[in-house]
């Protein structure tokens, strides 16, 4: 495993845009976010904010009609607007997750079908790999598809679905040829919503991120155009888990910016919250929590970056340090939304303030693209392979 550290420096061009971003997360989505969470409804107007300035697809090449933003700079895009609402930043971080499999394995075909109206803002793309009984274990998935024709007819169910039913396209993972050996036997297909025989389900009803829609899909013998197929035949989990190499990056990155918000409206609520005649910012206990948490966030954040870089160039090492951004970042955003709830006291506990729904969101970083559990098996793994 190459362990140069010396890895990533952010331009002048990246720190323009995370500027601009910042604006337009604290004018345009900022405001809306705890309504959002609320009314449980897709925070539509993040999303029209996002688009007007093309950052709610950043990571589609020029050649589509993209930004072409590079891996690091889409990771600071989903960083600044998860500062203000981590369901939000689902709206770029999910694209991606739900185009990659296009990108990487796609033919020039799909890629110029696709694409250009995920740039335009014209569609949302989602991601079908998890099932209710294969989660961790997404080889052991039942979803089929079986050959018809030039066509494929899907049946089965996926879970956990992010920006199920607001997305036109879908990702999805199935079983080509059941008699064949495990995890070479699943292929990956482009479903479009108003494909005949596809439902979506009700949302679940979650503890965070309310306003990204989470819910199952349906296949009841929908039939796929057969060049609708991404990548070869039996080569779905490889592309599949390619892709988690490059996404689990961006998830490391929602973490680090749900954890600076928090961060952030601690340290202004310390400063002006009074306690035996002074402001608690002056207490050592308090700025000792407070060091704590800015070290363990800014660590967090150069684990993304570096792996961020690693995403973009295809290192070979990317799986180590995609899976160790991710759950680092995660581990530190769940800490440090604990802790401002604490430095918080009571008033942390209320809907009042923001750092509630924060520590509610900040759990499911540590959950979905595979389970903190799951990124320490594939980093054992890389260490003594």
């Amino acid at each position: 495993m190459n362990r140069d550290f010396d890895l990533f420096r952010t331009s002048e061009d990246h720190e323009e845009m995370r500027e601009a971003l910042r604006e337009i997360a604290r004018e345009r989505i900022a405001p809306h976010a705890a309504a959002v969470d609320r009314e449980k409804r897709f925070p539509q107007e993040a999303y029209d904010a996002l688009r007007a300035a093309d950052f709610h697809a950043p990571h589609v090449d020029e050649q589509y009609g993209g930004v072409g933003a590079d891996a690091l700079a889409t990771c600071i895009v989903i960083e600044e607007v998860a500062r203000a609402c981590a369901s939000s930043s689902l709206i770029p971080a999910v694209n991606k997750l739900g185009s990659m499999p296009v990108i990487l394995a796609g033919s020039d075909e799909l890629k110029q079908t696709y694409l250009p109206r995920l740039a335009s803002g014209e569609a949302m793309f989602s991601y079908g790999l998890s099932e209710r009984e294969a989660g961790s274990d997404t080889a052991s998935m039942s979803c089929r598809a079986r050959r018809d024709g030039d066509d494929w007819v899907l049946t089965g169910q996926k879970s956990w679905i992010s920006n199920a039913g607001v997305s036109e396209f879908y990702t999805v993972l199935a079983v080509t040829d059941p008699d064949g050996a495990r995890g070479r036997n699943i292929s990956a297909f482009v479903v479009e919503k108003s494909d005949e025989g596809f439902t979506v389900g009700e949302p679940e009803r979650k503890l965070g991120i309310k306003g990204s829609p989470t819910c199952e899909l349906h296949f009841d013998a929908c039939r796929i155009p057969g060049d609708r197929m991404i990548g070869a035949e039996g080569e779905g989990l490889k592309i599949a888990l390619r892709t988690l190499d490059h996404t689990r990056v961006t998830i490391g990155a929602q973490a680090v910016g749900i954890a600076q918000g928090a961060l952030d409206y601690a340290i202004d609520y310390v400063k002006e919250r009074r306690q035996f005649g002074k402001a608690i910012a002056e207490f050592q206990a308090i700025q000792f929590m407070l060091a704590d948490m800015a070290m363990a966030v800014e660590t967090a954040r150069q684990m993304v970056y570096v792996a961020a870089s690693k995403s973009e160039r295809h290192d070979a090492d990317l799986p180590f340090f995609g899976a160790a951004a991710k759950c680092y970042a995660s581990d530190v955003a769940m800490q440090v939304t604990t802790d401002a709830v604490q430095l918080l006291g009571g008033a942390g506990y209320v809907e009042d303030h923001p750092v509630e729904r924060m520590m509610r969101d900040a759990k499911i970083t540590q959950i979905y693209e595979g389970t903190n559990q799951i990124q320490r098996l594939v980093m054992g793994r890389t260490l003594v392979s």
